[in-house]
């Protein structure tokens, strides 16, 4: 198509003209300074003038796999939100999790969603999950300078893959670097500053095939460990009736599990402790 033809049209050439499935690329062609990792970025570290996000984790169960989050965004010494939501579900079949530069990270989780939403209009079907850890990947490098100024966006994927061999999970994990490393994990993962004792919870209680319900106790429980010996990660707030952001991933697709239900899992993991605590 022509430039006079394009112009009659009504949209600027670059609109027509471009047949690729990648919504960042043509992002980068038109609108370069919209991506996150095109900006300019200040030469001093900034990490304690934005607000960062902590702690995700993710675990597989029999059928699926799921993701929780805390609420808790830190700034520096000071807790900047109470109620930030960290995990997102990034299309019919997978979620994120973020950590790190809480505004970056949000929106590199926006720009990832259209990404996807894109491809599937363009292509007419829903890209593999191993094309979609890698196309997240790629958007994480792209942060890589704002990264070496303490801008890093860290974050945690996992998906239910519809092209799961017969016998073989259908729930995958994914965790990152700030470089766009990709690495799958298996079983469970954890990032963020709690990710080290919510990664030691999970190694002790979870195991292989475990049901839905069993998996979200695991879950909630390494975020309650994680919170009680991290500032950084918020555990269950009663007073404010605030606690963790789950999603469950099976051959339903995501899921947001209710807020009841979870905070009935908390509460009785709260109660144990109080109760094993006074035994003490």
């Amino acid at each position: 198509m022509t430039e006079t033809s394009a112009g009659r049209s009504g949209f600027p050439p670059a609109y027509l003209d471009r047949v690729g499935s990648s919504f960042t690329d043509f992002l980068g062609t038109t609108a370069p300074d919209l991506l996150p990792g095109r900006r300019t970025v200040p030469t001093m570290s900034v990490a304690d003038l934005a607000p960062h996000a902590t702690t995700i984790v993710a675990a597989t169960f029999d059928g699926g796999v799921l993701m929780g989050g805390d609420r808790r965004a830190t700034m520096g010494n000071l807790i900047s939100s109470r109620d930030i939501e960290k995990v997102y579900a990034a299309d019919s079949w997978s979620v994120i999790g973020i950590a790190g530069a809480a505004g970056i990270a949000i929106e590199m989780v926006r720009l990832y969603q259209v990404e996807l939403e894109h491809y599937e209009k363009i292509e007419g079907m829903t890209m593999s999950l191993d094309g979609k850890a890698n196309r997240l990947a790629a958007m994480i490098r792209g942060n890589l300078g704002a990264a070496m100024q303490g801008l890093a966006v860290v974050p945690l994927f996992a998906g239910y893959d519809l092209d799961a061999a017969e016998g073989v999970s259908p729930g995958r994990i994914f965790s990152y670097d700030v470089t766009g490393g990709n690495y799958e994990e298996r079983g469970y993962a954890s990032v963020g500053s709690g990710s080290l004792f919510a990664r030691n919870s999970l190694k002790k209680t979870w195991r292989p095939g475990l049901s839905a319900d069993a998996a979200t106790r695991t879950l909630v429980e390494a975020l309650y460990d994680a919170a009680d010996d991290d500032s950084a990660t918020g555990g269950p707030d009663t007073v404010r009736r605030l606690y963790p952001i789950v999603y469950r991933v099976d051959a339903e697709g995501a899921v947001r599990l209710p807020d009841d239900e979870v905070a009935a899992i908390a509460t009785t993991i709260v109660a144990e402790r109080s109760a094993a605590d006074g035994q003490g």
